[in-house]
Order: C-alpha cells, then sequence, then structure tokens
C-alpha cells in the first residue's frame, strides 16, 4: 500500500479529498435528503462544512505523512510563513478578484439595477464584509489552500507547467463544490430548482478553473502560500458576499459569465506577459 501511494499519490489525494469532504454532506443529506430543503439546507450546512472544508488540508497531511514525512510538513509550514514577498505578488493577489468583480457590476449595471451588490443594499455593510473575509480567510484560503496549493500545485508542478496544473486542479476543485451546490438548490419542500442550481454549476468550472489558474501562477512566482490564500480569501468574500448581488437565475448566469470572461482575460494577459519570474520549483 505505501509503494502504490508513493507512484499515485496526487490520483489518491484527490480521491481523499472528495471523501473527506462529501462525507459530511452526504451523512448530514441523509436527514434532509438531496436536495434539501431551504430552511434545512441553512440549519445544517455550519455542521456539513466543516469536514468538507476540511478535506483538502487533511488529505494532503495524510499523503505527505504516508510518503514525505517530516521534511516535507516542514517545507509545508515554512511556505506558510513566507510573507516577505514583491509588492507586485500582493497587488495581484488582493486586487485581482474585486477589481475585475465591481467592472463586471458596474458594466452589467448599465442595463439593469438588479446587479446592485449585497454591498450596497444591506444595512449592516460591516457584518457583511466580516463575515465574508472571516469566511474567505478561514474556510476558503487557509483550509483549502494547505491542500490545494500546499501538496497538490508543488507535485504536479515538477511534471506540468503553471497551466496544465491549473487546469488539473481546477476541474477538481470545481467538481469538488458540485455536491454542495446541488444540495443546496432545493425549495422550501426540497425540490430541485434549475434557477439556483445551474449558475452556481457553471460557474464552479468557468469561473474557479481560470481563478486556479492564477492561483498557481502566483505560487509559481513565490513559492509562498500567502499569495494563494489571499486571492482565495478575495474571491470567496467578494464574490459570494460582498459584490454578491441577490439574484438568481438568467441574472446572476449573467453576472457570473461575466466574471469568468473577466477571469479569462486577465489569465491571458498574464500568460502573454512575463510580469513576474517564477522561482526555482523545490521538488
Amino acid at each position: 500500500m505505501r509503494d502504490y501511494i508513493k507512484n499515485n499519490p496526487v490520483t489518491l489525494y484527490f480521491i481523499r479529498t472528495f471523501i473527506i469532504s462529501w462525507s459530511g454532506i452526504l451523512i448530514v443529506a441523509n436527514q434532509t435528503g438531496i436536495p434539501a430543503a431551504t430552511g434545512q439546507f441553512e440549519k445544517l450546512l455550519p455542521v456539513a462544512m466543516i469536514p468538507y472544508l476540511l478535506g483538502p488540508s487533511i488529505s494532503g497531511f495524510i499523503v505527505i505523512g504516508l510518503t514525505k514525512g517530516k521534511k516535507r510538513f516542514s517545507e509545508l509550514f515554512r511556505k506558510l510563513l513566507k510573507w516577505r514577498l514583491g509588492s507586485s505578488i500582493y497587488l495581484i493577489a488582493i486586487f485581482t478578484v474585486p477589481i475585475i468583480s465591481f467592472i463586471s457590476l458596474f458594466i452589467l449595471y448599465q442595463f439593469s439595477e438588479v446587479y446592485i451588490p449585497d454591498i450596497v443594499t444591506t444595512n449592516d455593510k460591516t457584518s457583511l464584509i466580516l463575515s465574508g473575509l472571516i469566511y474567505g480567510i478561514i474556510g476558503g484560503g487557509l483550509l483549502e489552500e494547505l491542500g490545494w496549493s500546499g501538496y497538490a500545485t508543488p507535485m504536479l508542478r515538477e511534471k506540468y507547467g503553471v497551466l496544465k496544473t491549473g487546469l488539473i486542479i481546477g476541474v477538481f476543485w470545481g467538481a469538488w463544490h458540485f455536491l454542495p451546490v446541488f444540495w443546496g438548490s432545493g425549495d422550501s419542500s426540497g425540490n430541485l430548482v434549475l434557477s439556483k442550481f445551474l449558475p452556481g454549476l457553471f460557474f464552479h468550472y468557468a469561473g474557479l478553473i481560470p481563478v486556479r489558474i492564477l492561483i498557481v501562477w502566483l505560487y509559481d512566482r513565490s513559492l509562498s502560500l500567502i499569495p494563494p490564500i489571499l486571492l482565495h480569501t478575495t474571491l470567496t468574500a467578494f464574490t459570494f458576499f460582498i459584490f454578491n448581488i441577490s439574484q438568481v437565475g438568467v441574472s446572476l448566469f449573467i453576472y457570473y459569465a461575466l466574471l469568468a470572461i473577466g477571469f479569462w482575460v486577465f489569465v491571458a494577459l498574464i500568460k502573454s506577459k512575463p510580469l513576474l519570474k517564477p522561482k526555482k520549483i523545490i521538488k
């Protein structure tokens, strides 16, 4: 078994990640059904999300422990503490998603007022910003990127370039979101609502894949986990909280489509222009 793990570490990493992450949702969904009724989903979501968000990092820790040992753990946590990076790295990691999201909403607002974001319409702006940032840092950035960027990215970069590595992880990352999106797409009776399900399904492929390529690119230029965590944090905080729109169906689909186009354009830009030189990958 140890030899098999050593020969197929990345494949087993993705399989184990899905098993750990989806297990919590499936256990909870045994009580609610899939999709869940809206009230049940909102009540039980925090419970199901604990193993879900821990899946990528725990899976990486298991594979590292079985194949690499203490040395690779030390390398992982050194990358987590490596913060002396160029200002360009931080600017791209922090501002890419907010700027593209703002531009997308500004364009769409010229055609319809449904594209006014939650940060404008809510009365409690402080709570919205804080909840988005807290969930983004802990749930999205830290817990996920210890696995996706801390383990899967350097392993795949030993064989593939930035683009292919981002595509591979991006596809699995998008698929990883399928079950919670499907589980949360029910109406008050638990019937599937396509207007809730399809926009999320679309974005978790069309939008997340270019973001993952950008995350891999940032890791490649810094050999630090801080830029991937920051970019992931802004993606969660701004896309699903601060610049979220209270819409479903076609309106939400159009917003997500324009966001995805913006992300792909930015990826094409950084791939065509050597904005930052890559670091030497440590194998």
